[in-house]
């Protein structure tokens, strides 16, 4: 990134002596102070740290941390402002369950932890806290920043929140477990996963109620849409499969066998939308999918089950998060090998890319 600092005007005195003038003593100024270095990277990767409950900051240049904020209990779900200044992040006091957890033995949930952090980008640091309903995992935002959308599990709803002031503008109720929450190209739709379901539900904003549910794999994860809104990917990660649904008809079109053993979670499209990479939690690849032909062309082993999952801006670079292992790997596309793994927080989770504001 280039420089925004403006170098210092050097004052040249001129002593009266050294012009010919009477030896009187001459005040000396001082060079007007540099404004302080914009230290916002280029593009920078945002990680949320779900057991440490902090964020850390990756300049992808340098493939460093250079700063860690801290946000609150649970940080898991990360999404940017549609100019980059600002992190919307959803942090929740429900207790970490999973896989060989009993959680009838789990504390209760601190329900005064729940809500949506606002993370100033160029700042570095945490501004307020919006009300979120229950227990937020995943959040998504128009495409103007004026609304975000929150899954709130323990509630199986969708909340609607003003990013202004916070105030709760309408709910949905979905099914089970909501965890991905997408909207679609062109803003007047928010799609979101209920694991339990098996199913996507479509909330139409303006009509104020679900379309309908679509009938996916077990245990959806995540949503990405094709640039042109054509078409919706969905993963199973309890099927193996990944879902290509019609946006138009909402209706499935094809499921995508990704392998046995695969359990695809995070997705992201690449901008073009040629290209869809996929995380796959405990089998540790990141994957790469051919979009014009839904055939898998590339498969990395990323790390210690890969969740979080973000694109470079030149398409170049993957990055996982990887939480076993607190850190995150950094992927080359075009040798589909890991480059390096950052260390970042305690249980990486959520993983955004954002170009400098």
């Amino acid at each position: 990134m280039t420089s925004r600092v403006t170098a210092s005007a050097v004052v040249l005195l001129c002593g009266l002596a050294a012009c010919g003038r009477s030896e009187q003593p001459t005040a000396t100024t001082a060079p007007a102070p540099a404004p302080p270095q914009d230290r916002t990277p280029a593009h920078g990767v945002y990680v949320t740290n779900e057991t440490g409950g902090d964020l850390s900051v990756i300049d992808a240049a340098t493939n460093t941390v250079v700063a860690t904020i801290p946000l609150g209990k649970r940080p898991r779900g990360i999404v940017a402002s549609p100019d980059g200044a600002l992190l919307y992040i959803a942090l929740s006091g429900s207790p970490i369950g999973g896989p060989n957890v009993d959680e009838s033995k789990l504390p209760p949930p601190d329900r005064s932890a729940d809500g949506i952090g606002v993370v100033d980008v160029r700042q570095r640091k945490l501004l307020k806290v919006l009300p979120s309903g229950p227990d937020p995992e995943q959040v998504a935002i128009s495409p103007d920043g004026k609304e975000i959308y929150v899954a709130n599990e323990d509630a199986a709803q969708l909340s609607v929140i003003d990013t202004n002031d916070g105030h709760l503008i309408q709910t949905f109720k979905i099914g089970e477990e909501p965890e991905g929450v997408t909207v679609e190209p062109g803003g007047k739709r928010v799609w979101t996963t209920s694991e339990a379901d098996g199913a996507v539900f479509v909330a139409d904003l303006a009509a104020k109620k679900i379309v309908k549910p679509v009938k996916v794999g077990p245990r959806p994860r995540s949503i990405a849409f094709t640039p042109d809104g054509a078409s919706a990917y969905v993963p199973s990660e309890n099927g193996g499969t990944l879902t290509k649904i019609d946006v138009k008809r909402l209706a499935p079109v094809k499921t995508i066998d990704l392998g046995k053993g695969m359990r695809p979670m995070g997705t992201r499209m690449s901008v073009d939308g040629k290209f869809l990479y996929v995380s796959t939690g405990r089998s540790k690849l990141a994957m790469v999918l051919d979009t014009s032909t839904d055939t898998v062309v590339a498969t990395v082993e990323a790390g210690d089950r890969p969740w979080g999952i973000g694109v470079s801006p030149d398409a170049k670079t993957l990055y996982t998060a990887n939480g076993p292992s607190n850190d995150v790997s950094v992927i080359d596309i075009a040798s589909k090998m890991v480059t390096k793994k950052i260390p970042v927080g305690h249980g990486p989770w959520g993983l955004t890319v954002v170009e400098a504001p």
